[in-house]
């Protein structure tokens, strides 16, 4: 670790210069020699470079999008070209440039605060053995060995030895005490923040190699950061601590404000949004109104979770604009409601007996149209034009009239002369 932290002695005047100047700043509050004066100098030291990674981080959080949305088509290439992984290459890259992704972006932030945090632990490995550093003088080194956090000293670490401890005024007990503490919370808060990505920014909806990787990580870097821990000095861990719970927590705020789509976020953001929407009566804030604006634009590519939002929207009575507003419509609760859609009857199913002998129901029916509709389409016909068409068979109504008319002794006009095979 020190031969490495040596290849950022470049830095270690910046990083030392940057602690000094907090250090008089809260030296006047706490007294110079306090390792709440040194502590909080580290932690300034953090949020001021954090500060400086915001662009960075934004760009982690949009590659990381990008990565996930690609793995479907990764996949794809590497299944079409796995026998060619040249052509695998050339295509994977493409791909990158097309979409304009980065697969290093997910790791800048990381990448860029790795010369910080070797030069400081090079500034508090030169603070426990005494020497001057950047410029940090020797006064301002023997005040640095003096600061104690909970007992611990801010350049002692867990595996230092009992005499090197009692050499910057402490016991080997408070040291482990406190440094088991620490590497213990820095383990977990990383563990929470990579569960906090993986359970509510993730889409749920793509299933990717890559989902489960990130599963792992989400175990193995807790894992990384408690062996490596032991070797830090409380300083590094103070800082590790620090910046593990900046990132947390600046994770949350984007998770809350700008989730992935398709994720457990999203949908707490929209019903979110949708409550604001309803009680205001409209879409409160420019940066609400892109994200409605958004979702108007994707139309039927919206998701499951969208689309949830624009139902309880309709069932508001609101009806979303392309420029991101609202405007209230009866029609378009009506229509959420259902008051408008009327169901439609399907026919009784008949068995093959019921349709043969037209018995049933429909058939009944189907008949009983069509007698009704015969007499009507032979009233519309001349009867020369009924007579010619049967002149020899008359009709059962005609034959059974009559033959009542016979009984009853009653003729009305002409008969019609019998059919031969007719008996007498």
């Amino acid at each position: 670790m020190d031969t490495i932290a040596s290849l950022f002695a470049f830095i270690t005047t910046p990083v030392s210069w940057v602690i000094v100047q907090f250090h008089s700043m809260y030296g006047a509050i706490f007294g110079p020699d306090t390792g709440w004066a040194w502590g909080l100098s580290i932690v300034s030291l953090v949020v001021l470079i954090r500060i400086c990674l915001i662009p960075l981080f934004v760009k982690q959080i949009k590659s990381t999008r990008n990565m996930a949305a690609l793995q479907p088509k990764m996949k794809a290439i590497q299944e079409r070209y796995k026998s060619d992984k040249q052509r695998q290459s050339e295509e994977m890259m493409k791909l990158y440039k097309e979409t304009g992704t980065n697969p290093l972006s997910s790791c800048l932030p990381i990448l860029a605060q790795s010369p910080f945090f070797f030069a400081l632990y090079h500034v508090l490995s030169k603070i426990a053995s005494g020497e001057e550093i950047g410029v940090l003088n020797q006064t301002l080194v023997d005040s640095a060995r003096q600061a104690h956090i909970f007992g611990a000293p801010i350049a002692a670490k867990f595996t230092d030895s009992p005499e090197k401890v009692e050499a910057l005024n402490a016991s080997l007990t408070d040291v482990r005490i406190v440094t088991a503490i620490m590497i213990v919370l820095m383990s977990a808060s990383q563990f929470f923040t990579q569960r906090q990505l993986m359970t509510k920014n993730v889409d749920l909806s793509v299933k990717t190699p890559y989902m489960q990787q990130q599963k792992m990580l989400m175990y193995i870097f807790p894992v990384i950061f408690a062996v490596m821990g032991i070797n830090f000095p409380v300083g590094v861990l103070i800082y590790w601590l620090t910046t593990n719970v900046w990132t947390m927590g600046q994770q949350m705020y984007v998770i809350n404000q700008n989730p992935t789509p398709g994720s457990k976020a999203q949908d707490a953001y929209l019903q979110r949004l949708l409550k604001n929407v309803t009680q205001h009566g409209e879409v409160r804030g420019r940066r609400r109104k892109n994200i409605v604006k958004l979702i108007v634009a994707k139309g039927g590519d919206r998701n499951e979770q969208e689309r949830r939002f624009f139902t309880g929207l309709a069932k508001a009575g609101f009806a979303p604009q392309a420029d991101g507003t609202v405007e209230k419509s009866d029609t378009v609760t009506a229509e959420a409601e259902g008051g408008t859609v009327t169901k439609r009857q399907q026919p009784k199913r008949q068995s093959k007996s019921q349709r043969q002998s037209g018995t049933g129901a429909a058939g009944g029916q189907h008949k009983g149209d069509e007698a009704s509709s015969e007499p009507t389409s032979l009233e519309k016909k001349p009867k020369e034009s009924v007579e010619e068409s049967k002149p020899d068979r008359p009709s059962r109504a005609n034959s059974g009239n009559t033959s009542r008319q016979a009984k009853s002794g009653q003729r009305k006009g002409q008969q019609r002369p019998k059919h031969p095979s007719s008996k007498k």
